[in-house]
């Protein structure tokens, strides 16, 4: 089975139960402003009448709609790890790696080996779809998953401006309110990568909280090729 080496480039933690979020934007020096930068990642339970779990990943939080589209970085593997069993290591996972202007999606199943390296599952395809630009591109597969992968507006609102003056001792007001704060990233695109999967085709899971609901505990990770 052909399979490409991946080294680990940064990693965020999200736990899902009811809707998860996790929001991100400042990383290490070694990934912060890199194409493999994760700023976002949120889940979604099903809604009424859905039995579909949403993923989106946002990478590159810095991309500036006066500035060309960003790119996806053909060298970065977007994970998306899935614990089914409640011991915080991943049972499946869903990957996500462009070429030539197209993002294709392989799993979800059982990665080759956990932990840090991953490989491209290249035997467990997914799906592909081709990456927007102006215009919104999405693919739903014969299975029901529905992919999207281009630049979206960020969705992060945050008044980074008055929380450093806030930080610095400068603003004895404290912070504004919803209606004063200026959004730092109202008019900055970030990398959208979205899978829409339906349960049966994502698995089921052991693992449960306090009111016995099913849950799948997720994280996603960018993976920089050796």
């Amino acid at each position: 089975m052909k399979k490409t080496k991946i080294y680990l480039g940064l990693a965020v933690l999200a736990v899902a139960s009811i809707i998860l979020v996790s929001a991100d934007h400042i990383d290490a020096p070694s990934t912060r402003g890199t194409t493999a930068d994760i700023a976002d990642f949120y889940g979604f339970e099903p809604t009424p009448g859905s039995n579909n779990t949403v993923f989106v990943v946002d990478v590159q939080s810095s991309v500036l709609p006066e500035l060309p589209y960003g790119e996806f970085d053909e060298n970065v593997l977007v994970e998306i790890n899935i614990d089914t069993d409640g011991d915080l290591v991943e049972d499946r996972v869903i990957q996500a790696i462009p070429r030539d202007g197209r993002m294709y999606f392989f799993g979800p199943v059982a990665p080759g080996q956990t932990g840090l390296d991953s490989q491209v599952l290249v035997n467990s395809p997914l799906g592909d779809v081709e990456i927007s630009g102006a215009s919104a591109i999405t693919e739903t597969t014969s299975n029901g998953v529905k992919l999207f992968a281009g630049p979206r507006q960020d969705a992060f609102f945050f008044d980074f401006f008055q929380f450093n003056a806030v930080i610095g001792g400068m603003a004895p007001g404290g912070f504004k309110t919803s209606a004063e704060a200026e959004n730092t990233f109202a008019n900055a695109n970030t990398m959208s990568i979205v899978v829409e999967i339906p349960n049966s085709v994502l698995g089921t899971t052991t693992a449960t909280n306090a009111l016995g609901t099913p849950v799948y505990k997720t994280w996603v990770t960018t993976n920089v090729k050796q």
